[in-house]
């Protein structure tokens, strides 16, 4: 059973056990009546749909994101909220159902204790809700380190395979005689390279500056290979830099592009990187290189073949669950668009 079967379950049946309990004491007090049943399943019914708008703004507003302070803050104002909006949805309901006694049920001292025990039911409800999603958010901690090192083993052959470090070693004993200021900072650039992937597995997200900076090492290094078949266009908004991202998957997808793009073209060819927000708070990074992709590209990859797309994936899927997407897809008759959208949040919401 999936989580999101299970939680509506539990939240129905909450519920309805609720009115269910109430309806007991109402019958071993005085009785009730069928009208008096349909009073206390409406009023249930309000409790689950009005719990459920206080959950869509606690995820739509990422109450989880902020400090624990504005958290308590935020938790209060809603539940009393809901609490005042309980205690007229009752009214009305009894007034629907022909059971509202105006002088007894409309008295001040009456409609506090209602919103009293209303703000009770749904701080029982929040409280069992926050426990949910934390023991779910550490559920997702426990998976993503037991699956870091499988995948991580994975990321590093396709980025630091033995063939990108044997022609960038090429490139610049190349350098060396010819231009040795040259050869010194692409000897650089790759020690930065070889540095910060050795060092990635102690972050989950990094500056988005620390990424782009490696890239750009990457890059230089891959012109030089390649020197005018590789053109290379930046366009980073400002905005970019205010995101974290996990660390070498901007990389990847550059590397990618080469792999699959560039170095498959006589002569050659481009790459676009752009990253920019979105209108949702979202860290939109494209990459467009030269060429076409094809089919064959998706096919089931032999042991010890390309991980590079795959990792990409799965790393999106255990840091930001369904908030992250990842597309890749033809544009025109001469590029290939590699999109991942990150969302500023680093932690995944419940």
């Amino acid at each position: 059973m999936n989580k999101a079967k299970l939680y509506w379950i539990l939240q129905i049946f909450g519920w309805l056990g609720f009115a269910l309990i109430n309806l007991l004491f109402v019958s071993l007090e005085r009785g009730v009546s069928s009208v008096e049943v349909g009073a206390y399943l409406s009023w249930a019914g309000f409790y689950l749909i009005s719990s459920q708008g206080l959950r869509y703004v606690i995820k739509k507003h990422n109450w989880f994101g902020r400090n624990f302070g504005q958290l308590i803050w935020n938790t209060f104002l809603g539940l009393l909220v809901l609490a005042i909006c309980n205690t007229i949805a009752q009214i009305i309901i009894n007034l629907i159902f022909d059971i509202l006694n105006p002088e007894f049920d409309l008295r001040p001292v009456v409609l506090a204790g209602n919103i009293f025990v209303s703000f009770l039911f749904y701080s029982l409800w929040v409280m069992l809700y926050y426990l949910f999603h934390f023991l779910d958010n550490y559920n997702q901690s426990l998976k993503y380190q037991a699956k870091i090192n499988e995948i991580q083993l994975n990321h590093l052959k396709s980025q630091l395979n033995p063939h990108f470090i044997f022609n960038a070693l090429n490139s610049v004993r190349a350098l060396v005689d010819e231009e040795p200021n040259k050869a010194k900072t692409a000897i650089t650039q790759l020690s930065n390279i070889l540095r910060f992937s050795l060092m990635m597995d102690k972050k989950r997200v990094i500056d988005f500056e620390n990424e782009f900076n490696t890239v750009k090492d990457y890059l230089n290094l891959e012109t030089i290979r390649f020197e005018e078949r590789l053109r290379v266009k930046y366009e980073i908004e400002p905005e970019a830099y205010e995101y974290r991202i996990p660390p070498m998957m901007m990389q990847t997808i550059v590397e990618n592009a080469i792999k699959h793009g560039i170095s498959n073209r006589m002569k050659g060819g481009e790459i676009i990187i752009k990253c920019y927000e979105g209108l949702t708070d979202d860290l939109y990074i494209q990459v467009k290189n030269s060429g076409q992709l094809k089919n064959q590209a998706f096919a089931k990859k032999k042991p010890g073949e390309g991980h590079g797309i795959t990792n990409t994936i799965q790393r999106l899927k255990l840091i930001y669950g369904e908030r992250a997407s990842f597309k890749i897809f033809n544009s025109g008759s001469d590029f290939v668009i590699t999109e991942i959208k990150i969302p500023k949040q680093s932690l995944t919401l419940g």
